[in-house]
């Protein structure tokens, strides 16, 4: 099973979505709340390639995206190939 990491920040929708799909999934994952935190977020922005949305999701410390990107990714079908390699 692929390594998760998903940065999230409290009360976002978005990120709401993105982990709830990944918990369905049986996903384990690292889950960073960065809101809050000046620190994490800019490692996320860093990591992210200075994307500053929330959330940014990384699955094998490859960078998808955020929440739209990975539902792209799970209505085309290539979500569940990526998390299980």
């Amino acid at each position: 099973m692929a390594h998760v990491t998903i940065y999230t920040r409290q009360f976002c929708p978005y990120c709401t979505r993105a982990l709830s799909l990944l918990k369905d999934k049986g996903v384990e994952m690292t889950h960073i709340d960065a809101g809050m935190d000046a620190k994490k977020k800019a490692e996320m922005i860093q990591k992210a390639d200075g994307a500053r949305t929330f959330p940014q999701i990384f699955i094998n410390d490859i960078h998808i995206g955020g929440c739209d990107e990975m539902m792209t990714l799970e209505r085309s079908g290539k979500l569940d190939p990526m998390l299980s390699a």
